[in-house]
């Protein structure tokens, strides 16, 4: 399959000093609804005593593992681990986003987070470990729309911040996921944009 222009022209943002920080990978796993429409796959993590983001809505990943031949072999296997999808076999590679940093999921330490892009052509179910309490997939274009966005009131010892989110039938898309969502949606805007003036 030929690699779509507008992936052939996006350039991630690379933190230049991400070898030398835990890194992990995260994969956006989009496809086709029933109505022609498309739907992103999102994990809710499991819900547990002294974890900071028991419960949260996120995509599927982890950490990069030394046996990982590359950080996009990571999302692949961290994603066939927690929910049973083989992106190997029946994912679609589309593109690299930009590396984002945010903290260690159990320390105060900083780590990089790189997110890759599929479309998923498979049909087996998923299978999730301990790991994951469901998956939910949400329609791209509920995830786009302005009336969806809100925000979150975030405790901090400096005060209340109020961070931008995404509300889902209960679901909270919020804080490093609404970040890698956002660059998403830009670069499929950018994408209906240049098909409709045939760049």
């Amino acid at each position: 399959m030929p690699t779509p222009r507008w992936v052939q022209r996006l350039r991630p943002k690379e933190l230049p000093f991400r070898r030398r920080l835990t890194r992990a990978a995260v994969a956006l796993i989009y496809r086709k609804s029933d109505d022609g429409g498309i739907e992103l796959l999102f994990i809710q993590r499991a819900r547990r005593d002294g974890d900071p983001w028991s419960g949260d809505m996120a995509f599927p990943g982890g950490r990069i593992h030394h046996s990982d031949a590359t950080p996009r072999a990571a999302a692949e296997r961290e994603t066939r681990e927690e929910t049973g999808i083989d992106l190997s076999r029946h994912g679609v590679f589309q593109a690299r986003l930009s590396d984002l940093l945010t903290r260690h999921h159990s320390r105060w330490r900083p780590m990089v987070v790189t997110p890759y892009v599929y479309e998923w052509t498979g049909t087996e179910p998923e299978t999730l470990n301990h790991e994951v309490e469901q998956t939910v997939w949400i329609p791209r274009d509920y995830l786009a729309a302005d009336e969806n966005q809100s925000t979150l009131p975030f405790r901090t010892p400096l005060g209340t911040l109020n961070l931008p989110c995404c509300r889902y039938q209960g679901y909270c898309i919020w804080g490093l996921s609404y970040s890698i969502l956002q660059e998403l949606l830009a670069l499929d805007s950018d994408l209906q944009r240049r098909t409709s003036t045939g760049l």
